[in-house]
C-alpha cells in the first residue's frame, strides 16, 4: 500500500498547498459562506444595515459589500492559516466557526459602529442573529476551503 502526499480523509488532509492554492480555496470558501449568511441577512432585513456603510440604504448594494468582505474574509483565513489550520474537514469546521465568532465581535460590535457612529458592543437580539450568522459563515468557509485544499494538494 502506497501513501502519497496529496490524499485526504474525512478528519484530515496531508500536503502543503501554494499561496495561489489557499488565495482559491478562500474566495471559493467566501463566497460560499457568504451566500448563505446573505440570505440569513436578506431574510432579516439586514442588508439595507450594511448598505449603510456606503451611503445607501438598498439591499443590493449591502449584498454586494457582504460578499466582497465575506471574500476578503475568507482570504485572511486560508492565505495566512490554510496550511497551519485547515488540515482537515472536522478541524476547519470548528476553526472556521472560531473565526467567524472572532469576526462577528470585529465587524459587527467594534467596525461597523465605528464607522456609523453607533455605540461599540451593542448585544441585542439583532447582534445574537449576527453572532449566528458569522459562526455559520465560518464553518461554511472552514469546510468547504478544505474541500478545495484537499482537491489541489
Amino acid at each position: 500500500m502506497t501513501t502519497s502526499t496529496s490524499s485526504s480523509t474525512l478528519l484530515g488532509t496531508r500536503g502543503t498547498a501554494t499561496f495561489w492554492q489557499r488565495v482559491l480555496a478562500g474566495v471559493v470558501g467566501g463566497v460560499a459562506g457568504g451566500l448563505v449568511f446573505g440570505m440569513l441577512m436578506a431574510v432579516m432585513g439586514m442588508l439595507p444595515m450594511i448598505a449603510m456603510m456606503v451611503g445607501s440604504d438598498v439591499a443590493a448594494v449591502g449584498f454586494g459589500i457582504h460578499m466582497m468582505i465575506s471574500i476578503i474574509i475568507g482570504l485572511g483565513l486560508t492565505v495566512l492559516f490554510g496550511n497551519l489550520l485547515l488540515t482537515g474537514y472536522l478541524r476547519g469546521l470548528i476553526v472556521g466557526m472560531v473565526y467567524g465568532a472572532i469576526w462577528w465581535v470585529l465587524g459587527p460590535l467594534v467596525i461597523m459602529p465605528m464607522m456609523m457612529g453607533m455605540p461599540l458592543f451593542t448585544i441585542d437580539s439583532t447582534a445574537l442573529f449576527s453572532l449566528m450568522g458569522h459562526v455559520i459563515y465560518g464553518g461554511i468557509l472552514g469546510v468547504v476551503a478544505v474541500a478545495v485544499l484537499a482537491r489541489r494538494r
